[in-house]
């Protein structure tokens, strides 16, 4: 039976080639965004990545149920969430900065997984994945209120991940950094020499990674050769950082 995944923010960050990755092995992928507002724009992303269901849900609960729906189960979550790391030195961070950046990549991801878990329980079997960043794992000056929430999010998945290990739901997260996306990486960047040479030198493997190979890991950890893997907290970053 082929699995049933949704991906939030899909449009963003790896979840276009992650959705590529998943559809090659079969999968039935759906797919949640801000941009889907109305028909026209998920008949547009459908049309840009055939195969995908775009979903025009505003709401965790309905997403889930939308899936439901049409699946009958809910066999991974992928919470892509995006957020632009905004470059600042705390003194002038505001409060409305650090609840917007929190709501992005925490709360949403955990009121996702709220409204999963119950169905995965039921099931006895799922997967949860957090597409977060190694940020908080290094240190990035000037970028506070992204590195803590985006620790808070890794931190999350660790949690959840020994709360539901006893319903036989696997909970991991991913800490990309350096990943080829425009989100992160413009064009109008990488295109600048010594721009590209700045960033390049903080990279020991001395590149940025390829969408691809953070889409691969992605698909691993939503298959079923990833059922012993709980409670990990995997670093995508060409070496810039490693779990501690």
């Amino acid at each position: 039976m082929p699995r049933s995944i949704l991906i939030t923010d899909i449009a963003h960050f790896v979840g276009g080639p992650s959705a590529r990755a998943l559809l090659a092995e079969g999968a039935n992928v759906y797919g949640m965004d801000a941009s889907f507002g109305d028909a026209a724009a998920s008949a547009a992303f459908e049309a840009k990545l055939p195969g995908v269901k775009a979903l025009a849900a505003r709401t965790p609960e309905k997403a889930v149920a939308d899936v439901m729906e049409a699946e009958g189960r809910l066999d991974v979550l992928i919470n892509n969430d995006a957020w632009p790391a905004v470059r600042g030195p705390v003194d002038e961070a505001t409060d409305k900065d650090m609840h917007e950046t929190f709501e992005a990549l925490v709360f949403k991801s955990f009121a996702m997984t709220r409204a999963t878990a119950p169905l995965m329980k039921k099931q006895k079997a799922g997967k949860i994945l957090f597409l977060s960043s190694a940020a908080p794992l290094n240190g990035i000056p000037n970028y506070s209120l992204y590195a803590a929430a985006r620790g808070a999010a890794n931190s999350l998945a660790l949690t959840l991940a020994k709360e539901l290990a006893p319903f036989n739901i696997q909970v991991n997260a991913l800490a990309f950094n350096f990943i080829e996306s425009p989100d992160y990486f413009p064009a109008s960047l990488l295109e600048n020499p010594k721009a590209r040479e700045k960033i390049l030198g903080n990279i020991p493997l001395g590149r940025l990674g390829r969408p691809e190979e953070a889409a691969a890991i992605v698909a691993f950890l939503a298959g079923p050769h990833s059922d012993f893997i709980t409670g990990q907290l995997i670093p995508v970053a060409g070496g810039w950082a490693t779990a501690r």
